[in-house]
């Protein structure tokens, strides 16, 4: 046999083994892909399905934060009281808040407090007495609750404030001003008197009520 058919024999062979490594390279590629995809599924729903997290814990009160919106908000409303104009007071408060009630609305609510001259400077004195700790609730609301331990009667107060850009605004307010405990002396018993009305109002998400 001549060298060069030798020659064309021999590079035949080599080119049939390459073209075979080439056909079981991508066999095998074609055999693995399916696990790696069914693998990369797995992981995808594993991190889907995972663990869920915690509820977040409600955030906590300031307490100079808490002094703060209870002293303004009743400040605010005294001012109202004094002057009559309940604006401003309606302007501080949530949207909501203003979309039910006017001005008007304010006024007429607040009546009595103004008609006895009732003075809520106290609560730019004294520090509120909370019946409950302060709190903010599921819906991300805050609550105040307690009394300025003024004499004779005594501030009582229910805020709701509601966070708006970022600033608490108020969002519901009851105030009455109920009795304070006599001081009675040992020796001569004080004359007993008829039980003395609560006078307070209430304005949630705008709607008004007396409350007695």
């Amino acid at each position: 046999m001549s060298d060069n058919k030798i020659m064309s024999l021999r590079g035949r062979l080599i080119a049939a083994l390459l073209l075979a490594a080439v056909l079981s390279s991508v066999a095998s590629a074609q055999q693995n892909a399916p696990q790696e995809q069914k693998a990369a599924g797995q992981a995808t729903f594993a991190g889907r399905g995972g663990a869920e997290k915690p509820a977040q814990p409600a955030p906590s009160v300031d307490p100079g934060q808490a002094l703060y919106l209870v002293r303004s908000t009743l400040l605010t409303l005294n001012d109202a009281n004094r002057s009559g104009n309940y604006t401003v007071l309606r302007d501080l408060a949530a949207p909501d808040f203003q979309a039910r009630n006017s001005a008007a609305d304010l006024a007429s609510s607040f009546a009595d407090l103004r008609r006895r001259n009732f003075d809520l400077f106290g609560a730019a004195l004294l520090a509120p007495q909370f019946s409950s700790e302060p709190f903010v609730d599921s819906s991300g609301k805050m609550h105040l609750t307690g009394t300025f331990p003024t004499r004779p009667l005594q501030i009582s107060f229910d805020l709701t404030f509601q966070s708006v850009d970022g600033q608490w605004r108020l969002f519901a307010i009851s105030v009455a001003t109920p009795g304070t405990p006599a001081q009675q002396s040992r020796l001569v018993p004080s004359p007993r008197r008829s039980p003395e009305l609560l006078h307070g109002f209430r304005l949630f998400s705008g709607s008004v009520g007396l409350r007695w």
